[in-house]
């Protein structure tokens, strides 16, 4: 198994409000999140730090390689709760961080099974020899509208409340969670990545630098493509691949 991560300022913000973490928790079990914070002043960076840490810490403390497919559900799913008690329980403290929330997109690999938790428009990306799909759907405000009809794909791209979105981690105090499951017969490698990314890299323009390439170079490249084409947010992935 394998695995890279990185983020990046992108050309336009003067903070990265992006975390990105990805690691080994043992042999073929790796775990990838990414976080995008949102909120004024640097409390969208405080936020995703928060839910990242402790999306990680409650992973870590209690993952074990021998749990059933709905322990670890239960599980990855108790860590995205616990992030957003956190987040939420922060953003009360200060009235300056009050709303601060951050998106969360997470996969937990475990040899050909593949869980993935999602919060926001974040994104986790399939991509095998059939080819490329998005596993996760976009919590935003557009996304609603073209899902019930009211608006074509076309017309979503170019909407210009795309980037409102409708979920998000430590806003509330609880938060909705979607939850996927996927086994995997051959070679696969799983994309997580921010709306700074996703907004500019389309689908076969991931698939051909990410599948079956070196994953270091392939999240370089991809965050140098977002950069070059404009760069207008922060600019994160991290990419699992057996």
């Amino acid at each position: 198994m394998f695995l890279a991560s990185a983020t990046d300022i992108g050309q336009k913000r003067s903070e990265n409000q992006d975390r990105v973490h990805a690691e080994f928790l043992g042999e073929n079990i790796s775990v990838a999140v990414v976080c995008d914070g949102m909120g004024g002043a640097a409390s969208g960076g405080v936020a995703s730090q928060v839910a990242i840490d402790a999306f990680i810490q409650r992973i870590k403390e209690n993952y074990k390689s021998d749990m059933n497919a709905n322990s670890t559900r239960n599980l990855l799913m108790n860590a995205v709760h616990y992030a957003n008690t956190l987040v939420y329980t922060k953003s009360r403290e200060n009235i300056d961080k009050n709303g601060m929330g951050t998106t969360l997109v997470a996969v937990l690999a475990v040899e050909k099974r593949i869980y993935i938790v999602n919060v926001g428009d974040s994104r986790a990306y399939l991509l095998n020899d059939s080819g490329i799909r998005q596993i996760t759907t976009d919590h935003t405000y557009v996304e609603m509208l073209f899902r019930s009809g009211q608006i074509t794909r076309e017309e979503a791209m170019a909407h210009p409340m795309k980037n409102v979105i409708t979920k998000a981690v430590g806003v509330e105090p609880d938060v909705e969670v979607d939850y996927f499951e996927l086994e995997e017969i051959g070679n696969y490698s799983v994309l997580l990545c921010s709306d700074g990314l996703s907004g500019y890299c389309d689908d076969q323009f991931i698939y051909d630098t990410v599948y079956e390439k070196n994953l270091n170079d392939a999240v370089t490249k991809l965050i140098c493509f977002a950069n070059e084409s404009g760069g207008r947010d922060n600019i994160s992935a991290a990419v699992i691949a057996n």
